[in-house]
């Protein structure tokens, strides 16, 4: 068997007891779930203590997690069955430690998978790294504000029209994207403004290459236009995005969440419920401001081609 480790951290607003009393209380997980929130068709069922539930879904498989051990405002030890898409068993584990005036809390994964996927250990440690990311983001709003800023509209198959652009190719690693992202916009905003160019659509970006293994990122962001200047300065490129058949799905929230709505596209690709075409990349675009990354009713969609 090759084993699993898988360990992310955030910190949270809120006394130690108040996120000890919200883990420790399976019905709130339904709130925060990483993996819930891409599966709305998900059937949950609590334990009346709330120390254990199950689940089934389309694209979360099935499952149940039990607690087995307590220590008040310092752990809390699960363990955790998978009966699909494969059988397999975990470790969980959530610690918890005062940091100034708030708290950090850890959540841990000790698991393994089936000797002949050892080829899949640094995807699915990296694929669950995230996942956890989402989810402690998610806690954190929960906790902090008694809700979850991040919500998805799954808005179906739709046609794009074909759309011209002014944009910025940007390579970078994945952490400094946000940032390169809030300084990219502005800069072609001031240029289609200086010389009088029209938008013709919502700003947008589109990916080109992820890759997780090495941290990084290559994408354009651009605003579609009427017309591409004859002139463009150093550092502004142009581009057609076809017209294309797409699935799409809005997220309302901070950008910050918006692996929410990409997590449940790829799931969705990879239960096939959408059959994508792999020569457009996927895209998504913004619908207010795209510098106010924060704001809790940001709407951004992501478009992914289809075949």
């Amino acid at each position: 068997m090759s084993k699993i480790a898988v360990s992310r951290s955030v910190l949270i607003s809120a006394p130690i007891e108040k996120v000890f009393n919200t883990v420790n209380d399976f019905s709130t997980w339904t709130k925060w779930s990483p993996w819930l929130i891409a599966d709305p068709e998900a059937k949950v069922n609590v334990a009346d203590d709330k120390k254990s539930y199950e689940w089934e879904g389309p694209r979360s498989g099935s499952g149940n997690m039990q607690i087995v051990k307590e220590d008040e405002n310092k752990s809390i030890e699960i363990d955790l069955q998978f009966l699909k898409p494969w059988k397999s068993k975990a470790k969980i584990h959530f610690q918890l430690q005062t940091k100034g005036n708030q708290t950090e809390a850890t959540w841990v994964m000790d698991s393994s998978l089936p000797f002949f996927m050892f080829w899949m250990k640094k995807m699915m440690e990296m694929y669950i790294g995230m996942d956890y990311d989402r989810g402690l983001r998610m806690l954190k709003d929960f906790v902090e504000d008694g809700k979850v800023h991040s919500k998805l509209n799954f808005t179906g198959k739709e046609t794009i029209s074909e759309q011209e652009y002014v944009g910025i190719y940007t390579s970078c690693s994945i952490e400094t994207m946000g940032k390169k992202m809030s300084e990219d916009m502005p800069r072609i905003m001031d240029f289609m403004n200086k010389t009088g160019t029209e938008s013709a659509g919502a700003p947008f970006t589109q990916y080109s290459e992820w890759d997780l293994k090495n941290n990084r990122v290559e994408y354009v962001s651009g605003i579609p236009v009427s017309a591409i200047p004859s002139d463009l300065p150093e550092g502004l490129t142009s581009g057609k995005i076809p017209s294309t058949p797409v699935y799409t799905l809005e997220h309302v929230g901070p950008y910050q969440h918006l692996g929410n709505a990409w997590s449940a596209l790829y799931n969705m690709q990879r239960s096939k419920e959408i059959p994508v075409n792999k020569k457009i990349h996927p895209f998504e675009t913004y619908h207010n401001n795209p510098n106010e990354v924060e704001a809790t009713e940001l709407i951004t969609r992501v478009h992914f081609p289809l075949k």
